[in-house]
């Protein structure tokens, strides 16, 4: 038997000792199963005999466990997960329980497994197989956060503040997998975002609608505040929402050029209704900024018939940003084009930002990262992605620890992450503990250095 077929087999039968971290409810916007789960994870690193288990509270939020292990060489690798999830509703939408893991025709689903408890299952599957097998190649360190799902509101300051336990040589970030063609990604950044709430009030009360013929409408008020802000054809119309987006370089734009896009198969992954609404829909993934209407709440949303004017108008939306855009700017920036369009009235609440960020493709870890891959799910089967279209706290640690930033997972097209029926594929689960223990292994290499 070949290693690699004999590193899936054990992937597989290991599963099952680390599906308890799947089974708690980590729902960190509601407070819920937080200690729970960072005992949970901390022991899973203490069961391998971790040089270094700490939990860090010192920055307030959530707990940051922070796990490291001695290895063979004097190189070092930092590992970055989340241990919090997103709230599981609609349940009804849901064909399993969504904290009991459950395998359907190959898929493991449960809430959490692609974002992001299944992927440090993975990494922790690695190092179980690494241990017992000569020990680990290279120095590694976990930061394990339990905020992602809300923002990572105090990541930064951990960072800044525990800098020197954090020092690495490369960073492997959470996330990533098989694309809709089934080629392995290499992701090299994440794009920004900025989180934010809209309000409008018309009047103290609900009004009976047969005033309507000359009383406003908050519900109006809002829809026609927010139509102001892009044109038909979703290019957003707020003054300065472009300026200052950092060019990309000759190799993400050859990156780009071979990046795959199956328009057919997104449309039937997500039962699209509607065409795209780019042109171009594989570069503006990583190159259009965006601004999106997350929900839209007024007036009476129940069951039957009730005639009101409604007296105010809520929605809360994001944006997508590139580098060279800054969440709390672009957020004033909107603010400021709703006055000019005459909507002053319409207040904008700031919730969250994170920076864009992008390593860079030129760096010999990422291209380490490409032909391991190559070795193990075969030559033609990868590729370079400059930057994915979701977000994340990597900048910060770009920032302090001045490191490559490398995206590599086990998710795959359909996982479906915040989604009811979120699931990981088991073959993919089994090539990512293999692809793991040779990147490692190739990590401590001169060549890596």
């Amino acid at each position: 038997m070949n290693e690699q077929k004999s590193i899936e087999e054990f992937a597989l039968a290991y599963l099952p000792s680390l599906e308890d971290y799947l089974r708690i409810p980590t729902i960190s916007a509601q407070n819920k199963g937080i200690r729970k789960t960072v005992d949970w994870v901390k022991q899973a690193f203490k069961d391998l005999n971790a040089d270094t288990v700490e939990e860090w509270t010192d920055q307030g939020g959530n707990p940051v466990v922070f796990a490291e292990l001695k290895g063979n060489s004097d190189q070092t690798v930092l590992f970055y997960n989340h241990y919090d999830v997103q709230p599981p509703e609609p349940l009804a939408e849901w064909r399993t329980e969504p904290f009991e893991p459950t395998v359907v025709d190959g898929k493991l689903i449960a809430r959490g497994v692609a974002d992001d408890k299944g992927e440090l299952m993975y990494r922790l599957t690695a190092l179980r197989w690494l241990k017992d097998h000569g020990g680990f190649p290279v120095n590694i360190k976990f930061f394990i956060e339990g905020g992602e799902e809300v923002g990572s509101p105090h990541v930064g300051d951990y960072v800044k503040a525990h800098r020197d336990r954090l020092t690495a040589d490369a960073c492997i970030w959470e996330t990533g997998g098989k694309n809709e063609a089934d080629h392995f990604q290499v992701i090299a950044g994440l794009k920004g975002i900025v989180s934010f709430d809209l309000h409008v009030k018309t009047a103290d009360a609900d009004i009976h609608s047969s005033l309507a013929a000359y009383i406003d409408n908050a519900a109006w008020r809002l829809v026609r505040a927010l139509s102001s802000l892009t044109d038909d054809q979703h290019r957003v119309l707020v003054d300065g929402f472009y300026d200052g987006i950092e060019p990309l370089d000759e190799a993400s734009e050859n990156a780009i050029a071979d990046m795959d896009f199956d328009g057919d198969k997104i449309k039937k992954t997500y039962g699209l209704k509607r065409p795209f609404t780019s042109d171009d829909p594989k570069r503006a993934a990583v190159t259009a900024p965006t601004i999106t209407i997350n929900g839209l709440s007024a007036g009476y949303e129940g069951e039957g018939v009730k005639t009101i004017i409604p007296k105010e108008a809520k929605a809360k939306l994001d944006c997508r940003l590139l580098p060279g855009q800054d969440p709390k700017k672009i957020a004033q920036l909107i603010q400021a084009q709703l006055d000019k369009n005459g909507f002053s009235d319409v207040q904008l609440h700031y919730n969250l930002g994170e920076d864009a960020f992008h390593s860079d493709l030129n760096d010999p870890h990422l291209h380490l990262a490409k032909s391991v891959a190559e070795q193990v799910y075969g030559a033609g089967e990868v590729r370079f992605v400059p930057m994915m279209p979701g977000g994340g706290p990597a900048k910060f640690f770009v920032d302090a620890l001045h490191l490559p930033v490398i995206l590599i997972g086990v998710n795959y097209a359909g996982s479906g992450p915040h989604a009811p029926n979120e699931n990981i594929r088991l073959h993919d689960y089994q090539q990512g503990v293999a692809y793991l223990i040779q990147l490692l292994r190739a990590y401590a290499q001169p060549k890596a250095q």
